[in-house]
């Protein structure tokens, strides 16, 4: 005689948080468009009820994660993740190590310098030191670029494995808002390598010289790159050698403090 067939197992149900997921779906919607948006359209593009949205984008611009624009009532992200992000461990251990050594850096050098890592096809500066000059250029934590047209970005991508290199051209690519020669920006990637660093003219602020090294890890790949902004004074001449052995000296040091 056969035997019974036997009942299938009840596969144990999954656990949702509906409020939790409305959150997260608008969170990571202004962070992949990287527009400002309205309650309307961030509602149409998530296929949910204005009334849904509403609420949950009122707890989260009381709780700091979001922000509106009064004037327009567009709402962006604000830098609330990325201070948590940053005291996670490995980011706290980076810029635990980088600013005592930066700070040292500033003093010698009389120039700001900020410490840079690569996210999502942008550059964020987690750390900043200011310079001993009377005049200097600085920019605040979490300021972000297109990290294929920063030169502290190009620094970062430079020196990676091929593999991560690739990925990291991609999701650069994936911000910009225009055509990119994709073999020039190979060569300009090798020879960033070659040369251990980068000195140019700043793509946002006209009288800026860039001076970027990387901070690499025990595998030779760059965790972050320090960039000195280097302000030239009327009258006097650039002496951009000066900044750039003590900023290869300290980014050397930070990355043997990481291994």
């Amino acid at each position: 005689m056969p035997r019974p067939a036997r009942k299938p197992r009840r596969q144990k149900p999954s656990y949702s948080a509906p409020a939790l997921e409305k959150g997260l779906e608008i969170l990571e919607l202004l962070a992949a468009t990287q527009k400002p948006m309205t309650n309307r359209a961030i509602a149409e593009r998530l296929g949910r009820s204005k009334g849904q949205i509403f609420r949950m984008v009122y707890v989260l611009v009381e709780r700091g994660y979001l922000q509106r624009d009064a004037a327009t009532d567009q709402l962006t992200l604000s830098n609330r993740l990325f201070e948590l992000g940053i005291r996670t461990p490995r980011p706290r251990q980076l810029t635990e190590a980088a600013v005592p050594a930066m700070e040292r850096l500033s003093d010698r050098t009389g120039q700001s310098a900020h410490l840079v890592v690569v996210n999502r096809g942008d550059t964020v500066v987690i750390a900043t030191t200011a310079g001993t000059a009377d005049v200097g250029f600085s920019l605040r934590l979490g300021y972000r670029r297109p990290a294929l047209l920063s030169t502290s970005g190009q620094v970062v991508i430079a020196f990676q494995s091929d593999a991560a290199r690739a990925r990291l051209i991609e999701e650069g690519k994936a911000v910009l808002e225009e055509d990119l020669d994709a073999r020039a920006l190979v060569r300009r990637l090798d020879r960033i390598v070659r040369r251990g660093h980068l000195v140019a003219e700043s793509h946002d602020v006209v009288g800026v010289t860039d001076i970027a090294a990387p901070v690499l890890d025990r595998h030779g790949h760059a965790a972050a790159s320090i960039v000195v902004p280097y302000l030239t004074r009327r009258g006097t001449t650039a002496a951009h050698g000066s900044v750039l052995r003590p900023l290869l000296d300290t980014c050397k040091e930070i990355g043997a403090a990481l291994r």
